[in-house]
């Protein structure tokens, strides 16, 4: 025999399951809120980190931002005792740009050129005057994004390794910016 409730008693029973559905609704959206992000990490299943071990890795050497300026300014003013207008360019062993000092006049395609000389001295260890010799025997190393194969760019190094690369651009000549560069790096020692 089926017992059916009163209509007073669906309403209250009806009341009473949605309050305690929503209560846990509730409960849970509030318990997870508060939770810190590594307790709701684990508890989607999330992996923990991976510890690297010493052969996986390795560590280099960098350039310091107060031995960059230092760097480039050297650079820049044994370009001003000769009159000349240039950009100076020092990037790391990335060729990230650490810094880059335009000179009083430089012109505005020095900026560019100087970090490109900057980057492509590091990228290969060697001045870009030296450099520019290759691109008889391989045309397309010009073609490599970033680079530019004229003189006015030399590597710093660290026991042989490169370690930063210094551009300079805006003399008339690659010489010149080249031996502005190579002031700038004689500074660091």
């Amino acid at each position: 025999m089926k017992k059916t409730l009163s209509r007073r008693a669906r309403l209250a029973t009806g009341g009473a399951v949605l309050a305690a559905v929503a209560a846990g609704t509730f409960g849970t959206v509030a318990a997870n809120a508060s939770a810190p992000e590594a307790a709701q990490d684990s508890a989607v299943g999330a992996a923990p980190a991976a510890a690297a071990g010493k052969r996986d890795t390795t560590t280099s050497t960098h350039l310091t931002i107060d031995a960059a300026t230092e760097a480039a300014r050297a650079a820049l003013k044994a370009a001003e005792k000769e009159g000349q207008r240039v950009t100076v360019a020092v990037v790391d062993r990335n060729g990230n740009t650490i810094l880059t000092m335009r000179g009083d006049g430089a012109g505005p395609q020095s900026y560019e050129s100087a970090e490109k000389k900057a980057y492509t001295a590091v990228s290969w260890n060697a001045p870009t005057s030296e450099l520019e010799g290759r691109l008889e025997n391989a045309p397309n190393l010009k073609d490599i994004p970033g680079t530019l194969f004229l003189g006015g760019g030399v590597p710093v190094t660290a026991g042989k390794a490169p370690i930063a690369g210094i551009g300079v651009a805006g003399a008339p000549s690659g010489t010149l910016d080249e031996k502005f560069a190579r002031a700038g790096a004689a500074a660091l020692n």
